[in-house]
């Protein structure tokens, strides 16, 4: 059995790490309420920008970016953390990304597979894999810049006009809830308009034409699109880290209510042993 002082001093350590947990949970979940009010504020641009769209798809539109091809060359951009404690946050991202890699280099028709990383962990541990990284984005995955995203976003455009990619695919969390987010995979290039034969009710005019402004609208939706996985893997990892740190918490005050009954055990024993021998004394006196 442990020595009091021995038991004391773990106790007295893993409150000091129950301080540092609690802590870092306040922390996430400010930063995830600073990241929520980023992703509603853009809701109401982003609902704006598919309803427009819709409405001018139900006339017919063909835009090259959304012209679909066989797949030869494929990117595929992955979104993670810059630093650790959120769970399985990051090596979820990792696995997926290194599935679709794969699923992709057993296809013959698969000429080449460019992979873009944001967040420094994910690029970490795709640099310890057969995995070439061709760009990697340093300190983005906390900032939520736009310009950045934007400009890799038309890059990323220039390239499919190009045929220099076929398709371009995101691997990223999406934020359901603060308790809830889902990874997915999905596709940026070529753009898929759903909805596009459906009424939403609501009549536009257009000017000069329909087909003049999907010209503009429909890159805006990609960097969109971009931006939105964005703030959706920043929002899911101050959630996963905030999860984190609380069962950290948790775990910790459960570890400190064992040490201390046994500290208590330990203690009461020592005593009754102390008047045993005092008692035992005063016998043999």
């Amino acid at each position: 059995m442990a020595s009091f002082k021995e038991i004391r001093k773990r106790i007295n350590s893993i409150k000091s790490t129950r301080k540092t947990t609690s802590a870092m949970k306040m922390v996430s979940s400010a930063k995830l309420h600073k990241a929520e009010n980023r992703i509603s504020n853009m809701l109401p641009y982003a609902e704006a920008l598919h309803h427009v769209m819709e409405a001018s798809l139900r006339d017919g539109y063909a835009d090259a970016l959304s012209h679909k091809r066989p797949v030869r060359n494929v990117a595929i951009i992955a979104f993670a953390s810059d630093s650790s404690l959120c769970g399985a946050f990051n090596s979820n991202v990792s696995r997926e990304l290194q599935r679709a890699v794969e699923s992709y280099r057993q296809s013959p028709e698969i000429e080449n597979i460019s992979v873009y990383t944001i967040g420094r962990k994910i690029y970490e541990a795709i640099k310890k894999t057969d995995i070439t990284v061709t760009g990697h984005f340093e300190n983005l995955a906390g900032k939520s810049d736009y310009e950045v995203i934007a400009d890799f976003a038309e890059s990323l455009i220039r390239r499919f006009e190009n045929r220099e990619t076929d398709r371009v695919e995101l691997i990223y969390h999406h934020f359901k809830s603060a308790g809830s987010q889902a990874l997915v995979r999905e596709q940026l290039l070529p753009v898929a308009f759903r909805n596009a034969n459906e009424d939403n009710g609501t009549d536009y005019i257009f000017e000069p034409s329909h087909d003049g402004l999907l010209k503009s609208l429909v890159p805006k939706s990609v960097k969109l699109q971009l931006y939105t996985a964005l703030l959706d893997s920043n929002a899911s990892e101050h959630a996963a880290r905030m999860i984190a740190m609380q069962t950290a918490t948790d775990n910790a005050d459960d570890l400190v209510g064992e040490l201390t009954v046994e500290y208590n055990k330990s203690r009461q024993q020592a005593i009754t042993n102390e008047l045993l021998d005092i008692a035992g004394g005063h016998a043999g006196a």
